[in-house]
Order: structure tokens, then C-alpha cells, then sequence
């Protein structure tokens, strides 16, 4: 490797950037520079060359192009043993380049804060991307530099090497450069994406699926100790509860607690009323709705206070003072709601472990996303089950309609049981769940899951509502449920059988609603 003898300069974020360039130009290294860059170089005393004067041509088009010149791509893509390169070079006069430092405009900060269309068009930067991959492409001969936090490497290298950078240390910084440009076209392309979406000729899923995710952190391990774990965040989405959290309190969140925390705040936020719900192995075992987010929270717990130890909690209001003593009254691993009264907030710390998360509500919309799950050597990706169901589409199948009080509990039970693992049972009166049975083989196993649990806790079933996920595929279900004392039930219906379901509704005087929609969560 030779020593680094010209480097161009172009930055947007200017961190370190003065010092870096003293650094050159003691190292003898001559700078050409852009620009805002090129101002500060010049006002902090160091000598440093003007772009347009070495390409004989000034920025047009407000700024638009400015490094987008023969004169610069020559002199970074050269290389020195193709002696045609090099007489081409002395021809027109084209230095060699052999340091690149360049940051781009920050696209994505604004697209997080939803700057404007016309702004943000202006700000997907076109030179600085073209500088990096073409000095990553001749990383032999150039060594790119795309982050101040690369500046200290750099210049370490350069100081023990005389002025030198290892074949090492470039391709690491080609590979960085080209995941910086990887990264900066994916949210420009979900900028788009977002545009093009609210189209309905646009539903459609990519031809390639091109995926952008940012490690936000390593994890002690994953749902094993055995197994390691890290969480990223997916760039360019909209609002995730567990990664816009505020950590107050606690040690560090698990595996599980992030996919436990996720199921159960994503639950409550289909109330619109007080609501409370406890998580456990990322399925609910109790939910709780009311006027006041303490008597939610009191239904919830009660629901099956054995399955509620060492669970998660989730609130869709603030958490009052008086929720707070009965948190801490049992054992939780955490706590997730959209604010805190500052006693109650002082009341869980005494909580040593109990992690504490704050969800900003204000950034809450329901919105579009894709569902994703890795197999080995594939990803399966669907339409997220997010979208609201409309009543008005259901169907009463039965002979009798659902009462009034009927009809509250059905629809509170049809909004937890999408959120069961499948094969999923949901027995509730209006305002709570009384059994929860998720994830058998069997439907009928499913109810009498269900059924078992409520009975366990003590709570009486008689004049309950009871919600499936999906169709009963024979009548035994509806017979076990009518032996409970269930006297409405709400499914999809869609099965062969469906008349052999309603006429044994009939049979034991319950009544039975068609969503004509299911809610598998596998």
C-alpha cells in the first residue's frame, strides 16, 4: 500500500472533521474540498483546496452537483498499474485520489420526522453516494471513510504505517460503505414505498424483497441461555411499541420479554376503553377492560391470578398510584404503559427487577405492515392481522339473536381471541376474560382448556360468551361449551359442517354469530 498523498473531503455531519483534516495536512496529505467543508477548513486555518477551482467548474443547479465530475471519479477510480489509466490521468490533468471522506444528507432523520416530500426529495444526496462506492470499488487504491467514528482508526493506522492504511482496514471500510449505501437506498425506496402504498395498484408484494434493519442492541441470550440473541430495529417503519419505549427502570430486557411485551401492549391498543392485559409465554391469560384503568387491571389479574405470576403487564392509560401497589403486591417481569403518575413511577422502582417501559401513544396510528417469519433458507411474509373488523358484517346464524349483554361480551371476546395462540378459545362476560385456550392441536381441546382454566379460578361460566378463531369443525365443541353454561358464540364459520354447528347451537338455545373471518396465530 502507498501512502495516502490526496484526499477529497465532503462531509454533511462535521464532527471531528477539523481535526481529522489538521491530521492530513501534517501527514503532508494535500485536501480538496466542497463546499460547507471546504468554509470551515478555511476558517479554522487549514490549507486546504477548493473543488470548483481543481475541476474548473462551479456547483450548479442549487448545489445538486458538485463533485459529479471527470476530474474527481477519474482520479478515485484510476488504477496505477494500468499504464492507459495513468497517461489519461496526465493527460487531462486529474490528480489521484487516494482518501475519500464523505457523509451523506441525513434522509433519514427527516423521514423519521416526517419532513415534507419537497424536503425530503432534496435531501437524497446523489454526489456523496456516487464518491462512496466508487472509492469502496478501488478500496486498494483508495481508502474510504464514511463515519467520524472511522477518523481515530484512520489516523492510528496513518501514524504507525507513515502515512499508510492496511488492505485489512480498507476492505472494512468498503464493506461499511457499501452498507451505508445499502442501507441509505433501502429508506429512500420505503419513502416511496410509503407514497405508492395509500394506492390501491400498489398493494402488491415486491418482485424482491429487499430488507433494512439497524442493530439497536445484544441480548444476553435468546429464548435459551444457549442461544444468542440481538434486537434491530427495521428502518423507515412506523410505530413499534417496544423499540419507541423509554426505559425507566429495570435491567435490560430479555428475548422474551420483548416478544411478551410486544403481543401484550399490541392488545391493549385494540380498546379504545380502560383496558389491561397479562402476557405469559406470548400468549394472554387475562384481559381486562372498564371506566378506570385500576378496575381494568383488577378484572385482568383476576382472570387467573396463578398464570399471572412472573407475566407481563400492559395498560393503554396511565398508571395511577393505586395500580402500582397491586403490581407490586406480586411478582412481574414488566410493566408497559403510555404514561406514569410520578408516585406510582416511584412506587415500582422499589421493584428491583420489574423493567419499566414507557410507550409514547402519540405516535400511535393503525397502519399497514407486513407479518415476516424466518424458516431455514426462506422468510414467509404476509399482511399483518391488524386491520379492524367490522360488526356489521357478521352474521347471526342461530334461531335466537344475542342480547345486548351478549353481544358486549362476544365482541370483547372476538378482539383477545386474535390475539391467542391458535388453536384459540376465548371464554369472557362484557368487560374480561374468564378462560383462555390457545395453541392445541384440537379445537375441542382448545374449549375444554379454556373451560378448565376458568373453572380453576374459580369463576362461574354460566351465561358466558365464548370466541373461536376459527370454524368449529364438528359440533362437540358447541355441546361442551352449552355443558359450561355458555350461551353465545361467536367464529368465522366456513366449515362443512356448519349446519351440524348451528343446529346444536339451536339444540341447547345458544346463540351463534358467523365474523366470516378468522384470526389463526400460529
Amino acid at each position: 500500500m502507498e501512502r495516502i498523498k490526496t484526499a477529497l473531503i465532503s462531509v454533511y455531519e462535521k464532527k471531528n472533521v477539523v481535526n481529522l483534516a489538521r491530521f492530513l495536512r501534517d501527514m503532508g496529505v494535500e485536501i480538496i474540498s466542497t463546499g460547507g467543508t471546504y468554509k470551515l477548513l478555511k476558517e479554522k486555518g487549514i490549507d486546504v483546496i477548493n473543488l470548483s477551482d481543481y475541476t474548473g467548474f462551479p456547483e450548479i443547479l442549487d448545489g445538486r452537483v458538485k463533485t459529479l465530475h471527470p476530474k474527481v471519479f477519474g482520479g478515485i477510480l484510476a488504477l496505477k498499474e494500468n499504464g492507459a489509466h495513468m497517461a489519461t490521468l496526465e493527460e487531462f490533468g486529474i490528480s489521484k485520489i487516494d482518501l475519500v471522506v464523505v457523509n451523506l444528507y441525513p434522509f433519514e432523520r427527516a423521514y423519521r420526522m416526517r419532513r415534507p416530500e419537497e424536503e425530503l426529495i432534496e435531501l437524497i444526496d446523489i454526489g456523496g453516494v456516487s464518491l462512496i462506492r466508487a472509492a469502496a470499488k478501488n478500496y486498494r487504491e483508495c481508502v474510504v471513510v464514511t463515519s467520524p467514528e472511522q477518523y481515530d482508526v484512520l489516523m492510528e493506522e496513518m501514524r504507525e504505517r507513515d502515512g499508510k492504511v492496511s488492505l485489512l482496514t480498507r476492505m472494512k471500510f468498503a464493506r461499511e460503505a457499501f452498507r451505508l449505501t445499502s442501507h441509505y437506498d433501502r429508506i429512500i425506496e420505503g419513502f416511496f414505498a410509503g407514497i405508492l402504498g395509500k394506492k390501491e395498484e400498489e398493494k402488491e408484494f415486491p418482485g424482491v424483497l429487499t430488507l433494512n434493519f439497524a442493530k439497536v442492541m445484544d441480548l444476553r441470550y435468546g429464548e435459551n441461555p444457549h442461544q444468542r440473541a440481538c434486537l434491530y430495529r427495521e428502518e423507515g417503519t412506523g410505530f413499534s411499541p417496544i423499540l419507541s419505549a423509554y426505559q425507566h427502570h429495570g435491567k435490560q430486557l430479555s428475548f422474551n420479554n420483548i416478544l411478551d411485551a410486544d403481543a401484550a401492549f399490541s392488545l391493549v391498543l385494540e380498546f379504545e376503553e380502560p383496558c389491561a392485559c397479562i402476557v405469559k409465554h406470548h400468549g394472554p391469560c387475562g384481559v381486562g377492560k372498564a371506566d378506570n384503568i385500576l378496575d381494568a387491571f383488577r378484572k385482568a389479574y383476576l382472570a387467573d391470578p396463578t398464570s399471572a405470576f412472573g407475566g407481563i403487564i400492559a395498560l393503554n392509560r396511565t398508571l395511577t398510584l393505586e395500580v402500582a401497589n397491586e403490581i407490586t403486591s406480586s411478582f412481574f417481569e414488566v410493566v408497559i404503559a403510555p404514561a406514569y403518575e410520578e408516585e406510582a413511577l416511584n412506587t415500582l422502582k422499589k421493584k428491583k427487577n420489574l423493567r419499566i417501559l414507557e410507550v409514547p401513544l402519540d405516535e400511535y396510528k393503525r397502519e399497514h405492515f407486513y407479518d415476516m417469519r424466518k424458516i431455514r433458507g426462506g422468510l414467509l411474509v404476509q399482511d399483518a392481522d391488524w386491520e379492524e373488523d367490522d360488526p356489521s358484517m357478521w352474521e347471526v346464524v342461530s334461531d335466537r339473536e344475542p342480547t345486548r349483554r351478549e353481544w358486549e361480551a362476544l365482541k370483547f371476546a372476538w378482539k383477545v381471541v386474535k390475539w391467542v395462540k391458535s388453536n384459540a378459545i376465548v371464554l369472557a362476560i362484557q368487560d374480561r376474560t374468564l378462560g383462555i385456550g390457545g395453541g392445541q392441536p384440537s379445537r375441542v381441546d382448545a374449549v375444554e382448556l379454556a373451560i378448565k382454566k376458568a373453572h380453576s379460578q374459580g369463576h362461574y361460566t354460566g351465561g358466558t360468551a365464548l370466541a373461536s378463531d376459527g370454524f368449529f369443525p364438528f359440533r362437540d365443541s358447541i355441546d361442551l361449551a352449552a355443558e359450561a353454561g355458555v350461551t353465545a358464540v361467536i367464529e368465522p364459520g366456513g366449515s362443512i359442517r356448519d349446519r351440524e354447528v348451528i343446529d346444536a347451537a339451536n339444540e341447547h338455545d345458544i346463540a351463534l354469530v358467523f365474523t366470516k373471518k378468522r384470526h389463526f396465530r400460529h
